[in-house]
């Protein structure tokens, strides 16, 4: 399956955009809609959304969800949201810790093992923005930390989060 170029368009820009905030971010939740439609509803936006040029065909724009609060239980969040028709996909950005290789063995079960991670010194932060479409397109890019310069990308990059995603769009 090959994923839209639409979708890794919007999640590159979301990334950049979240970027541009720096680090220690919460949860930052965008409905994707199609560009066009969205300029024929605000004719206002096409200079800033195209810079006066027609959109590309496909084109999809972020719109930032202002008040989302992922909170503790970041599944329990997503499953109370739907999404209008107009509304082609989502794309959620959020960042979290995790330990290299197999330094996380002994970690406890459950909450504890977050305020674990949280405490170790080999900690690694990423950042990650994942979306999916209404079609079942899905994708991820993520950064870590401390590789500011390397960009990961994926359709499959974390399958669980775009599911979680994908569920909202139903």
């Amino acid at each position: 399956m090959t994923v839209p170029d639409a979708l890794i368009a919007a999640l590159l820009e979301i990334e950049r955009h979240v970027a541009g905030v720096g680090w220690d971010q919460p949860a930052r939740l965008f409905a994707l809609v199609p560009t066009a439609e969205l300029i024929a509803a605000e004719p206002q936006l096409a200079e800033h959304l195209t810079g006066g040029t027609d959109p590309r065909p496909g084109q999809l724009s972020a719109i930032e969800q202002d008040g989302f609060a992922g909170g503790a239980d970041l599944g329990e969040a997503l499953a109370r949201i739907a999404w209008p028709p107009t509304v082609a996909g989502v794309a959620l950005s959020l960042e979290r810790f995790f330990l290299p290789g197999t330094a996380d063995a002994d970690l406890p079960a459950g909450a504890a093992a977050s305020e674990e991670v949280r405490k170790s010194p080999d900690r690694q932060e990423i950042r990650v923005v994942v979306g999916a479409l209404r079609g079942g397109d899905a994708y991820g890019v993520a950064r870590i930390r401390s590789h500011p310069d390397d960009l990961l990308s994926g359709a499959d990059l974390v399958p669980g989060l775009a599911a979680a995603l994908a569920r909202t769009l139903d």
